[in-house]
């Protein structure tokens, strides 16, 4: 076990609240970091201290790692649309990229020995294979996946020359929420094809957008390889685990399930789910949008006791319409 804090950035959002409630439950002690332009503060578990600041605040981050004990820093904070990378790539160079750097520097500096990065598999931009293995060039086609590859370089290059280790995941498609109903994705006006779809079956939303049907897939729409939140929070804890275990090595994991379903496959299951019929709205491609993202798990698989426990696309837009329904109930 660690001996002291995990600093969890951005741990009022989505998949860091989620990490949040992993680590708590395995017995770590934690602090969540948040600037809440984008998390809620409800939203952070109160077994965890919370303090607010950016992560590019020196001065406030650093305090927060001495007065705290941090040991190991689990970084989610940033930036996370697509689209919006493409219209406005300086946002994302600077909450992604600028910021993480600040961040990495304050661990070096406080000499924090664990770093656990959030990284996505649009680092790799349209694959030359499917599935994609993490030894596969890295050629992103937007904004987004390019301001994280620069902060993987970077931890590269960091481990390299101080006594620090990482271990970058890169995400596939997230969804789903806590089984137990403590978290889930809140975020108003969310891009993720499952929150958007069971938004429109609990009413909040009149379609779901379908954007792109010409791709050279199966059924002419994007592809993408679904994880299961909580299983993907707990591949964090598993990797914190091997970082302690292997003070020397630093690692990066493809974090998916190694199968992909269509959009419309996915929307045929919530159709299933709810037994209603979502409508659907034909749009043209969103720039940056590649046709098929798939995992290559093998590594993370070989490396890691985590097996995936939620790996079925019902079970995950159960779990995400249950949390949509608790956020009706709560009135948010």
């Amino acid at each position: 076990m660690l001996d002291g804090k995990v600093m969890v950035t951005g741990g009022a959002g989505y998949i860091g609240s989620h990490a949040v409630l992993a680590l708590l439950d395995a017995g770590y002690q934690v602090v969540v970091l948040d600037n809440l332009v984008t998390g809620f503060d409800w939203a952070v578990d109160p077994r965890a201290a919370l303090v607010v600041s950016d992560v590019a605040d020196d001065a406030k981050v650093r305090t927060a790692i001495r007065d705290h004990g941090v040991k190991a820093i689990m970084h989610f904070a940033g930036s996370v649309v697509v689209p919006e990378s493409v219209t406005d790539p300086l946002k994302y160079y600077r909450n992604n990229t600028a910021a993480s750097r600040s961040l990495v520097e304050s661990a070096v500096a406080e000499g924090v020995p664990h770093f656990i990065f959030s990284s996505t598999a649009a680092t790799y931009g349209t694959p030359d294979r499917v599935p994609i293995r993490e030894d596969d060039p890295k050629q992103p086609i937007n904004p987004y996946g390019t301001s994280k590859l620069m902060t993987e370089i970077m931890l590269r290059d960091v481990a390299a020359a101080h006594p620090i280790n990482y271990c970058a995941l890169r995400y596939f498609n997230v969804a789903g929420a806590d089984p137990q109903g403590r978290s889930g994705q809140s975020t108003v006006g969310a891009t993720h094809l499952i929150k958007i779809a069971v938004e429109a079956a609990t009413g909040k939303r009149p379609a779901v957008g379908v954007y792109g049907t010409d791709f050279a897939t199966r059924d002419g729409t994007g592809v993408r390889d679904y994880i299961h939140v909580a299983d993907l929070a707990a591949a964090h804890v598993s990797a914190l685990e091997l970082l302690v275990q292997q003070p020397d090595e630093s690692h990066t994991f493809n974090c998916g399930y190694g199968r992909g379903f269509s959009v419309l496959e996915v929307l045929d299951a919530v159709d299933r789910v709810t037994n209603m019929t979502i409508e659907r709205r034909l749009e043209g491609r969103r720039a940056g949008d590649p046709a098929e993202l798939v995992a290559d798990n093998g590594a993370i698989l070989a490396a890691l006791p985590w097996r995936p426990e939620r790996d079925d696309l019902e079970v995950i837009v159960k779990d995400a319409l249950a949390w949509e329904r608790i956020l009706a109930e709560r009135g948010r």
